[in-house]
């Protein structure tokens, strides 16, 4: 019997599925928007808001492991834990918003726009650089 086995699936081979889904994670953590077809869409959604949560529950070094494992680059991990994990300290869930984007022309598949939801405002540490005052060079003396 297959009783109560649903879940959110990609039809791709198991590999293939699972590196797809890895790929769209890192697109959306990198890019903070994605246009995508509403399963895979479906399927994704839930692994963002898990990633982040960890991310906030744990010590920094475990998780990076665990981000590493999931996404497929270093930039997207640290983004996680510099600017999300301050972003959305307060949410714990629905850190994702699915807007409906039209029909893909070549086949029809109902196509949404995935993106990530506005939190708190966090300055980046590069902008932190850039508001430092900077030293008056010293004469020279000759």
């Amino acid at each position: 019997m297959r009783h109560r086995k649903s879940r959110n699936r990609l039809k791709q081979k198991p590999g293939h599925a699972r590196m797809m889904k890895r790929n769209l994670l890192t697109s959306l953590l990198l890019y903070e928007s994605i246009r995508t077809t509403k399963k895979r869409a479906a399927v994704v959604a839930p692994q963002v808001d898990k990633l982040i949560n960890y991310a906030k529950t744990h010590s920094p070094h475990v998780a990076i492991r665990y981000i590493n494992k999931t996404v497929t680059d270093k930039n997207a991990s640290k983004k996680i834990m510099e600017v999300f994990i301050k972003r959305y300290a307060k949410k714990s869930s629905g850190l994702t918003r699915t807007v409906p984007a039209g029909f893909r022309i070549g086949d029809g598949a109902k196509v949404v726009d995935l993106s990530l939801v506005e939190g708190e405002e966090v300055t980046t540490p590069v902008e932190q650089m850039k508001e430092a005052p900077k030293k008056k060079p010293t004469p020279v003396k000759q």
